[in-house]
């Protein structure tokens, strides 16, 4: 009898353990960490393992040879803002008036809704219940005005900057714009070196500081968009490149890489690679006008053509994801909240998610495709992928129809060859358009000239 109770005694702080919830208890196989990374403006050809013949991305190269490379992986939009809303809420930003870039307020619109919705909730929203710490590094992009800080839309922490980019090199306490201040709720901001390196040294820290709890990194790079900036030892290993700001990209393309390589290294040293997604995307496709190149891909930012919406799309999970292969059909980024929320054992059912779940399909043996069509809708342009084909809905000009498994880089627009196909995909893309609602904020309408003349330019299909 006194064996037995002792026994009895024993279990109780077992029982009592296994009555503790899912947000009180880490259990380390199914409640990863994530580590979402996520490049500013990247070329799609830019990196090693996408064909760049000029740029050497060894880390980024790795995560992708040792996870899962989805070889059609799509933003939801072609512009920063927008296709940050998407990722970050799981639905397609244009659902809820999120269509444009962030500018100065236009007239007839009300400044306070210029931002992300505050009804939306972001995936930081979503985990902190679940227990989870939530961070960003670096750019924000959804609404300059207090109440669309990141602090109030779920995060715990946050070191950056609230606008669409900053200086690499340095800021100014009373400035807005680029050379903001650096905002931080857990310490006084060291001053900026070189911010991607800064960036890089805040998301180690912070692996560092919350590596006993579930977490999400959100690390917002700016490299390698705008202010075309780098340093003088980066500048100096590209100097065989004679294209002055091709160099300096390549030199931030580089430096953007070293620092994904610290963040590796960093899960890696505090045992906590087993345990995290690691996922790699660009917010859009690269513009070009900063030295990058989308090659295979035709078009660039700004436009709906696969340059300006098709990117490097990586997750690496090791011994639960397979290393080394690549997945072919249709993905999106709208489908990481509703993945992370997933893998935290949240309930993904209870939300009007435009994403899905990608775990299933990733799974080795998984016949299922995660999504039947992808459809966008970026001011003066519309567009549906179905399967092998895509149709962009322009304001000047008949449809543009692709074959892209023969025409990759869409040079050949087959609209009036497939008149039943054209017809059908219009059709969808039309009944979607009205059902959206109308945009809570514009961009100046300068933009809309812009991104129509982008449409008739040529752009570099090969690599250097």
């Amino acid at each position: 009898m006194k064996f037995t109770f002792r026994i009895l005694i024993a279990l109780i702080p077992f029982t009592l353990f296994l009555q503790k919830s899912d947000a009180q208890v880490r259990t380390t196989q199914d409640r990863p960490n994530i580590v979402f990374i996520v490049a500013d403006d990247l070329g799609y050809g830019d990196l090693g393992f996408t064909g760049s013949t000029q740029i050497k991305t060894p880390n980024i190269d790795n995560l992708a040879n040792t996870g899962i490379f989805c070889t059609q992986g799509y933003v939801s939009s072609a512009v920063c803002s927008p296709s940050r809303a998407g990722f970050l809420t799981g639905i397609n930003q244009v659902e809820f008036g999120h269509d444009n870039n962030l500018a100065n307020n236009q007239p007839g619109f009300d400044p306070q809704f210029l931002g992300l919705p505050l009804t939306q909730k972001t995936i930081a929203d979503h985990l902190k219940p679940l227990g989870y710490i939530s961070g960003i590094i670096g750019k924000w992009h959804l609404g300059y005005e207090d109440q669309f800080h990141p602090l109030k839309r779920g995060f715990d922490e946050f070191w950056g900057y609230r606008g669409g980019g900053h200086d690499y090199f340095t800021s100014n306490p009373e400035a807005k714009g680029y050379m903001a201040p650096i905002e931080c709720n857990y310490k006084t901001p060291q001053p900026i070196t070189y911010i991607t390196d800064d960036k890089g040294d805040e998301c180690v820290d912070f692996i560092k500081r919350h590596k006993k709890e579930p977490f999400l990194l959100f690390a917002s790079f700016n490299a390698p968009h705008t202010p075309m900036q780098a340093t003088r030892a980066d500048l100096a290993l590209y100097d065989h490149i004679k294209d002055n700001k091709r160099r300096t990209y390549a030199a931030m393309v580089h430096r953007l890489d070293v620092n994904v390589g610290r963040i590796l290294a960093a899960i890696k040293e505090h045992r906590l690679d087993k345990n995290t997604l690691v996922v790699f995307i660009s917010d859009n496709g690269g513009p070009i006008d900063n030295g990058s190149i989308n090659s295979p891909y035709n078009g660039k930012k700004g436009t709906l053509l696969e340059g300006g919406v098709h990117v490097p799309f990586i997750l690496n999970w090791p011994e639960t994801l397979r290393s080394g292969e690549t997945y072919s059909h249709m993905v999106s980024s709208l489908d990481f909240v509703p993945t992370f929320l997933a893998l935290a054992a949240g309930n993904v059912k209870e939300y009007p998610f435009s994403g899905t779940d990608l775990m299933p399909y990733l799974m080795k043996g998984s016949k299922q495709i995660p999504h039947d069509n992808l459809l966008w809708r970026f001011t003066i342009s519309a567009a549906i992928r179905e399967g092998d084909y895509k149709l962009i809905r322009l304001p000047d000009r008949l449809p543009l129809l692709f074959h892209l498994p023969s025409d990759i880089s869409e040079q050949h627009n087959i609209a009036l060859d497939s008149l039943d196909i054209t017809r059908a995909l219009l059709e969808k893309l039309g009944n979607w358009d009205v059902s959206l609602p109308h945009p809570l904020f514009l961009e100046g309408a300068e933009w809309k000239k812009r991104q129509l003349y982008q449409y008739n330019d040529n752009y570099p299909l090969i690599q250097p």
